[in-house]
């Protein structure tokens, strides 16, 4: 790895944000990360089986986790992330690569403990994938003030995952799990009830061109065409509305949520004050009142805008609440310009969808949610897709 250029940790958080989505398709304005930057990913091993056990919301658990831990070990500095479902990608600085790696492996032998699911990780410098032929760029799509979601371009992060999931064991990139002590977890949250779809399906939709060269005009047409088949901007047809938000008492995944906290601080502690504090928060929610820095009636606006149900990571990806007919159309049309090789997609329909949230300050409003499909989501998504992929000779 390169030495650090001074002042790289700054890079991220100096780039100005875009506001509108579409603007994503703009390539030319992704700014590439400094050498010294590493791409830090993380993908739950058996996550087919998991699905089959009906375990996925424990992988999304643990693929918002990979997001968590990174970020908590590189307080101070803004870093850029994904959710994949049943992964996540963070890059991080040289100056927080150490401690970003030891939260990493130590989240590997947490995950099997906690959770009994296996986490493959690895740490890729920005170096190593130029020096492949690929880059890692990026934008910063501004959800609200505070709130950004990370947009890569550049075919860097793809080459960091298939380095994950198919690199040689030798591959000095690859992370070997550490003890199971927690890493700090703090703010990872897991108590809405799962979002049922107010018109019929949510489906999990990614989307990649054939011909990268013309990814930008491809997108505006998917873009387009979603927007025509549903009859309305894309973001009225989000998973998280004021139709599917709904609270229970005690929480669902509450049990989930002290995992992530029980291994550090014990489980029934973590799990008594995760009781305590959830049911302040469902008397909030039926109230719409306000306890301390919880207020019902603005945590249900912020939350609403800070979802990550529409993404670009190199591929297009995003969760929406349809009708049946309206998903059959979707995929009608997606698979004619498959047909014409135009496109690979893959795609995943469910009743529900999940919500995993990243809750790092109320009373600023700082707090992402992570959206994917119930039953397999984006991970079933992503075998549909790899499934084209290959029948149009791509690998």
């Amino acid at each position: 790895m390169q030495p650090m250029t001074a002042g790289t940790e700054n890079f991220y958080a100096a780039l100005p944000g875009f506001a509108e989505f579409d603007a994503f398709t703009e390539f030319d304005a992704y700014a590439p990360f400094p050498e010294d930057w590493v791409v830090l990913c993380g993908d739950i091993r058996g996550s087919t089986r998991a699905i089959a056990e009906g375990r996925y919301k424990a992988v999304n658990m643990v693929g918002a986790a990979v997001i968590t831990a990174v970020l908590n070990a590189c307080r101070g500095i803004e870093v850029p992330f994904a959710f994949g479902g049943d992964g996540g990608v963070v890059a991080v600085p040289g100056a927080a690569h150490a401690r970003a790696v030891a939260a990493l492996r130590s989240l590997q032998g947490y995950s099997e403990a906690a959770f009994g699911l296996g986490l493959r990780a690895a740490a890729v410098p920005v170096s190593r994938l130029r020096a492949e032929g690929v880059d890692v760029r990026v934008r910063k799509f501004t959800l609200s003030p505070g709130n950004n979601l990370a947009m890569f371009a550049g075919g860097g992060i793809e080459r960091a995952e298939e380095i994950l999931k198919s690199g040689p064991q030798d591959d000095p990139a690859l992370l070997a799990p550490e003890s199971a002590i927690a890493p700090d977890l703090d703010g990872l949250s897991c108590r809405w009830e799962p979002l049922a779809a107010s018109r019929g399906r949510m489906i999990a939709l990614i989307v990649q061109p054939c011909d990268r060269l013309r990814a930008g005009e491809v997108f505006r047409e998917v873009l387009t065409q979603l927007a025509g088949i549903l009859g309305g901007a894309i973001a009225d047809f989000a998973p998280a509305n004021d139709r599917t938000l709904r609270f229970r008492w005690p929480p669902r995944g509450l049990r989930l949520e002290a995992r992530a906290a029980g291994m550090r601080d014990g489980f029934p502690r973590a799990y008594a004050w995760a009781l305590f504090t959830s049911a302040l928060q469902g008397w909030c929610e039926w109230r719409r009142r306000r306890i301390g820095p919880y207020d019902a009636p603005r945590y249900r606006t912020e939350l609403k805008a800070q979802t990550d149900f529409r993404k670009y990571d190199g591929t297009l990806r995003t969760v929406l609440d349809v009708t049946l007919d309206q998903a059959a159309r979707i995929e009608s049309w997606l698979e004619g310009q498959h047909r014409q090789r135009r496109i690979v997609y893959g795609l995943h329909c469910d009743p529900q969808a999940l919500m995993t949230c990243l809750v790092f300050s109320l009373g600023r409003g700082e707090h992402i949610h992570f959206i994917d499909a119930a039953g397999g989501g984006f991970a079933r998504a992503a075998e549909d897709f790899k499934m084209r992929r290959r029948a149009l000779g791509g690998g």
